[in-house]
């Protein structure tokens, strides 16, 4: 006999226990005669299930902080990793069934920290002379959750496609990718969407389709590595392909996992003709959706609904932050009418995990792994011969920020050809982290990656005069405008017009002012090179990532400018490497103060 679902009251209850969503269970409503034994009637069939989500994990296993060597903290008390998600979806699980629970994932999962690096260039998963990889930590970690799908995030291709299909190869569930497209072909580079069945007794399966969708803004940021490989179209073109056939198919949930936020902003710009941050869009415009997990933006939304323009009904969204600070929960309640299942309620919000324990089983799977890592990052490379802390640097110049500029240039330089290495070299780079630090003494890898927290690689490019003043202007929007007179506040500075502080450039080898008191597109001022006004026709080439090389945020003609130099070196190892090579690192060799803040002429700080 098959097993009596739960009832709604035994579900509240046990929902209630596990701070799982409050969502109605499945339930069969049978005619009295049902319990005296005799044959029932034909019932009224209802039935629930959830779909649990994470995004944007990052190789965030534990609540652990390579770069600080430390378990993780914030002022917020949010805890890091799938561990201790696990034990949330476990919970999740036991209160509502085994088979009445999916896990999804909206990608970005194998670049962030320092875990996610090695595995992917000190011991990679692909293997090195010949020998086979170790399985990756993510990897390992998923599969024991038992995820049913995962979408591709754009930063799945950081270390180029052969380490992603390695780790996808390692997966027990597909990376969806509908949007994601052979060069040549223009068929599925990865698997569209799939399709799961939750069952339930004496009934038709439900069955539920997942759609995966990545970012269209990898053709730019990693162009290197997959230029005249794979394509990207957009999100909502691609979606208007395949929830029309997941219908066809006979899905009666329709789920989308999105690498892609829901305002409909791009930072590119009109770079490419498709918006980086579509979800809202796609349920506005594609009919046939039920729900989407969001990703890519690193915000909380625990629920959020867009009516579709041609059918008027609610989509429901959820975005749950990021490196596993919480797990959205999307309940779904349906009915069986005619043998179709038909969604009659749906209902989202966040879990945190800070409260609860890590799950032992990932602890014991890959404490071996996390512990390797920690070796690693704690490996001397040289000395310095004072503190260098970035807590200034989104506003002030400092020498932690002109290492970097350092070592850029100094790269670039080297591998010029003998006509560009005669024109004036500059480096842009932006203050990834605020809370940075390369203190006085024995100076160790965690304490470079922790300034440097990207995989970007290092290009040269070539701009003129005029076109590096329209740079820093666009930089510069980053301020907000505190008119002369006015007191300079830095806590409400900057990130003005959601320039985050990764999106924000300074420039080293060349002086100039920023002019806070002016509109945003007349604040650089004073722009020289060896004390001489830049002219408008001079040319320069530039040391910047490959992120900004390619157009990531949306600056002026550097994308399209012409290429001087590249590499497929990480900077973060070329930084370590310049300190391992000169044993000590001192401020006296690199620290020069070329840029300020004013007030209508008048220094701010």
């Amino acid at each position: 006999m098959p097993v009596s679902p739960m009832n709604r009251r035994e579900f509240v209850k046990k929902s209630a226990v596990t701070s799982a969503a409050v969502a109605a269970a499945g339930t069969v409503a049978a005619a009295p005669a049902e319990a005296a034994g005799r044959q029932p009637e034909k019932a009224h069939r209802t039935w629930s299930f959830s779909i649990l989500g994470t995004t944007d994990l990052h190789s965030h296993v534990f609540d652990w902080d390579y770069y600080k060597d430390a378990a993780y903290s914030d002022k917020a008390g949010n805890s890091v990793g799938v561990a201790r998600v696990a034990t949330l979806v476990r919970q999740q699980r036991e209160a509502k069934g085994e088979d009445r629970v999916l896990l999804v994932d909206a990608g970005d999962i194998i670049q962030g920290t320092s875990l996610a690096y090695y595995f992917a260039r000190v011991d990679p998963i692909t293997g090195t002379d010949g020998k086979c990889g170790p399985r990756h930590p993510m990897a390992v970690a998923m599969n024991h959750m038992r995820y049913d799908a995962a979408a591709l995030g754009n930063h799945e291709f950081n270390y180029g496609i052969d380490v992603l299909r390695r780790f996808e190869s390692q997966c027990h569930f597909p990376l969806l990718g509908a949007n994601a497209l052979d060069a040549k072909t223009l068929r599925p580079a990865f698997q569209p969407y799939t399709v799961k069945r939750i069952r339930v007794p004496g009934a038709p399966d439900i069955k539920v389709g997942i759609l995966g969708l990545t970012n269209p803004g990898i053709a730019l940021w990693d162009k290197d590595n997959v230029g005249g490989r794979m394509v990207f179209p957009g999100l909502v073109e691609q979606a208007r392909k395949y929830v029309p056939r997941l219908r066809a198919l006979g899905c009666d949930v329709v789920f989308l996992t999105d690498h892609s936020g829901l305002d409909g902003s791009s930072s590119y710009g009109d770079a490419l003709p498709y918006v980086e941050n579509a979800s809202n869009l796609v349920a506005e415009q594609v009919p046939g959706i039920d729900a989407i997990l969001v990703g890519h933006t690193h915000v909380e939304v625990p629920s959020y609904t867009v009516k579709n323009a041609e059918t008027g009904e609610e989509v429901l969204l959820s975005e749950p932050y990021c490196w596993g600070y919480r797990l959205s929960v999307f309940d779904f309640e349906l009915e069986l009418h005619h043998g179709q299942w038909k969604v009659t309620g749906k209902t989202a919000q966040t879990l945190n995990p800070s409260g609860v324990a890590e799950d032992p089983e990932i602890r014991k799977l890959l404490e071996a792994d996390h512990e390797l890592v920690v070796k690693y990052v704690n490996t001397a490379v040289g000395t310095c011969t004072a503190d260098l802390s970035a807590a200034d640097s989104c506003w002030r110049d400092v020498p932690i920020m002109d290492f970097i500029h350092k070592v850029q240039a100094e790269t670039v330089k080297a591998g010029l050809s003998t006509a560009d290495a005669a024109l004036p070299l500059i480096s842009v780079a932006a203050p990834f982290s605020r809370t940075a630090d390369i203190p006085q003494g024995s100076v160790t890898i965690k304490d470079i990656a922790g300034l440097y927290i990207y995989d970007n690689t290092l290009y040269g490019k070539k701009l003129t005069g005029a076109q590096l003043k329209d740079y820093l202007e666009y930089a510069a929007k980053y301020y907000h405008q505190v008119p002369a007179g006015t007191a300079v506040d830095t806590a409400t500075l900057t990130n003005a017009n959601s320039f985050w502080d990764y999106m924000y450039d300074t420039a080293a080898g060349v002086s100039y002012d920023i002019d806070i008191a002016q509109p945003e597109g007349s604040r650089i001022r004073n722009l020289t090179y060896e004390g001489a006004p830049v002219a408008d026709d001079q040319v320069f080439v530039v040391a910047v990532n490959n992120y900004r090389a390619n157009g990531g945020s949306g600056y002026p003609h550097i994308a399209s400018a012409e290429i001087a130099y590249s590499s497929t070196n990480e900077i973060r190892q070329l930084m370590i490497d310049y300190v391992t090579t000169k044993k000590t690192l001192d401020p006296a060799d690199f620290a020069v103060t070329n840029w300020k803040l004013t007030q209508a002429g008048t220094p701010v700080f």
